[in-house]
């Protein structure tokens, strides 16, 4: 497996910065800090490289400005926070970029804004044109108005998401942590250091841990749903430490960091978009033979569909679920889930019998899925086989 190129050979790179990083719970922004950073996000656009930055710290900046206590916030407090901590954050990126003659656009992004088709392609094309006209987006979850309903509740997904929404081909998580651990080496002093991740297998899942930082909604888990999101795109992810001054150059000198590898058959625009979508609205869980034929392309048929839970409308995104409890797939919906439930485990010949109209002969097509787990189906398949070899 090729280790990570030169950052400046990358098209298109989404950086994600934790707030632990630019705010101290004490003192406020840490200005050198982020001039630094900015420094080395100037040196990247020298070489043609399009830039882009999701940005925390909302929040952590207007809790240091109002001055509130430490400890968890209420919902209109954080809220309150994000209003007055945004506007400061927007203002300190601005300014820090502006020293490369760097001008900063800043996008707001709530869940629907990436879950919702339409709303999607509308961010992205702002995005764009953000990046043709050479500008370095400043990207947030929007604080401000979302509630925990409608909400990433962390900024690695959110970057991800971005990240396939910009199709960038590296994204970079900057925290406290310096990469992955086979155990949280806070907790475990034997965890081995990953430098390099070709595939994000349910062992590699199996190793995630929580978070690490007040500031931060997310931890190692986050992370590794964020990679699962990046890579399946075609897209390679970086986890590195963010503690050092001029942590991009860190990397480019070095510093300890995991790289994960892109999937080397990435899924089109559209399949990337029903891959990253984080809340399915249902799940269709099959049995092992639909496991089997999904993994060889085909599409899912109502007779491998033992079981259908939530409510769900034609169309919506809904998660496939393999007999041992894990998600392998997931696809839009070819039947509202009452017509599902009513069709499951029947032969598709029976389909107008039973619903009184001729509807699709599967429950989801295969042009409206995308694998998201699929070494885990081939590695089923691989041990059912030795076990009748």
């Amino acid at each position: 497996m090729t280790r990570q190129k030169a950052l400046g050979s990358y098209r298109r790179i989404v950086i994600k910065i934790g707030s632990a990083l630019l705010v101290d719970r004490k003192t406020g922004l840490k200005k050198s800090w982020l001039d630094a950073m900015c420094a080395d996000i100037a040196k990247l656009k020298n070489k043609g490289v399009d830039v882009l930055v999701v940005s925390s710290g909302a929040i952590a900046l207007g809790r240091s400005v109002l001055d509130l206590p430490s400890g968890a916030l209420k919902l209109e407090e954080s809220q309150a926070a994000a209003a007055v901590g945004q506007i400061a954050l927007a203002r300190d990126w601005s300014e820090s970029l502006s020293r490369d003659s760097i001008v900063a656009g800043q996008i707001l992004l709530t869940l629907g804004d990436t879950e919702e088709r339409r709303r999607y392609l509308n961010a992205r094309a702002t995005i764009n044109q953000l990046l043709k006209i050479g500008a370095v987006p400043i990207i947030n979850e929007n604080d401000t108005v979302a509630t925990s309903e409608i909400r990433y509740g962390d900024n690695d997904r959110l970057a991800a998401r971005v990240a396939t929404m910009a199709g960038a081909d590296l994204l970079i998580l900057l925290s406290d942590i310096d990469g992955l651990y086979t155990a949280p080496p806070h907790l475990d002093p034997d965890a081995q250091f990953l430098e390099t991740i070709a595939e994000i297998t349910p062992e590699i899942e199996a190793m995630a841990g929580g978070a690490a930082s007040e500031l931060s909604r997310g931890g190692m888990r986050t992370k590794i749903d964020a990679g699962k999101i990046a890579t399946t795109s075609g897209c390679a992810m970086i986890i590195a430490s963010g503690k050092t001054d001029s942590p991009l150059s860190a990397i480019e000198n070095g510093a300890r960091s995991s790289w994960f590898a892109p999937s080397g058959t990435p899924v089109t625009a559209r399949k990337t978009w029903i891959a990253g979508q984080l809340q399915p609205a249902g799940e269709l869980h099959v049995d092992d033979g639909a496991v089997t034929a999904l993994g060889g392309g085909k599409s899912l048929l109502p007779a491998g569909v033992r079981k259908v839970v939530g409510l769900f409308s034609r169309g919506d995104t809904v998660a496939i679920i393999g007999p041992n409890g894990r998600e392998i797939a997931r696809g839009l919906a070819g039947y509202d889930a009452e017509e599902a439930r009513q069709i499951t485990g029947r032969k598709s010949s029976e389909i107008e019998a039973i619903l009184g109209y001729a509807g699709r002969a599967a429950m989801i097509h295969r042009d409206d899925m995308v694998m998201t787990s699929q070494i885990n189906s081939k590695s089923e398949r691989q041990k059912k086989d030795a076990a009748h070899a």
